[in-house]
């Protein structure tokens, strides 16, 4: 088998690191809404990969987790007038029954950022003692200055990073490009103690942690949509390899988006389709075989005749 791994820009041929063994970890949603078609893109891809590793008679190792704290969290349950880990918890609950109607096979461990505060802060920690990351005012910075290899999942250089990068000035942080390990605590969001004060976590160091913890400081796969390059996988390599000292993720698989009119569909455009909603239109299998139609890496456009032609 051959993969085109976003690390290396080119096709590899896949060699595990067990043989007959394939450990994967795949982004998850952040748990605030309904899931939408571009959401269901990449979890219907990789379970079809998984399932292919299967077929070939690889024991396969899936992690995919859920972000359920986050600003976008803590925002929306602020509108609703609802506890945020509520909100979240709702949300996950809603999720599985989108995947299970597309037939999604369960991760074998679906880990929660807020069900491993522990290992972040312990990783947060180690972080700190190689001097990889430092603390202001009850907030943790990760130091990208400690992490001369910092770019090269994206391929780009500091300056393009800051150049196309809404990044918010604060004097305080040794470099602009420094990211938000832990957040000290505000009024009114979730919190938990830290060395550091009460707060909570970055949205980059949960992943790191989750993946450590369930595959070790080395593994096969990583996976999710393309948004994510960076910075979510560019930072987590950076966390992992400084505070690890080993390579942290073999091959980077990356999908393409679902577009609507050759726009990105996304929640904050407004142009997306809740699964639920095309399921109540289509079959699940209909809408299986559409997110599996084009190549991975390619963008999808959809709209219903696209969609019914599926099923023809």
């Amino acid at each position: 088998m051959v993969i085109y791994n976003t690390l290396t820009k080119k096709k590899e041929l896949f060699v595990p690191r067990q043989a007959g063994r394939v450990d994967m970890y795949v982004c998850g949603p952040t748990t605030y809404n309904f899931i939408h078609l571009g959401n269901a893109r990449p979890l219907v891809f990789f379970d079809t990969v998984r399932r292919y590793f299967q077929y070939r008679g690889y024991r396969v190792k899936y992690i995919q987790n859920f972000t359920d704290v986050d600003d976008k969290i803590i925002n929306r349950a602020r509108e609703e007038g609802v506890d945020a880990l509520a909100l979240s918890r709702k949300y996950i609950n809603e999720y599985f029954k989108d995947a299970d109607a597309l037939n999604v096979r369960r991760a074998d461990v679906h880990p929660q950022v807020t069900g491993h505060i522990p290992e972040i802060i312990d990783l947060i920690a180690a972080l700190m003692e190689k001097g990889a990351a430092y603390e202001v005012d009850g907030d943790v910075y990760f130091a990208i200055s400690a992490f001369p290899e910092y770019g090269k999942l994206s391929g780009r250089t500091l300056e393009e990073m800051q150049a196309g990068a809404r990044v918010e000035v604060d004097p305080r942080k040794k470099h602009p490009m420094d990211f938000a390990l832990w957040k000290a605590a505000r009024a009114g969001e979730p919190s938990w103690d830290s060395p550091w004060g009460k707060g909570r976590p970055g949205w980059h160091i949960e992943c790191s942690a989750m993946a450590l913890k369930y595959l070790g400081y080395s593994f096969d796969i990583h996976g999710g949509g393309f948004d994510l390059v960076f910075p979510h996988h560019e930072n987590e390599i950076a966390q992992a390899e400084a505070a690890t000292g080993r390579p942290f993720v073999r091959y980077w698989m990356h999908n393409g988006f679902i577009t609507v009119n050759q726009e990105k569909m996304s929640k904050s455009l407004g142009n997306f389709f809740l699964v639920r909603e095309i399921l109540n239109k289509f079959p699940p299998e209909v809408v299986r075989f559409f997110l599996l139609s084009t190549h991975y890496r390619s963008p999808l456009d959809f709209d219903d005749e696209k969609m019914a032609a599926a099923g023809r």
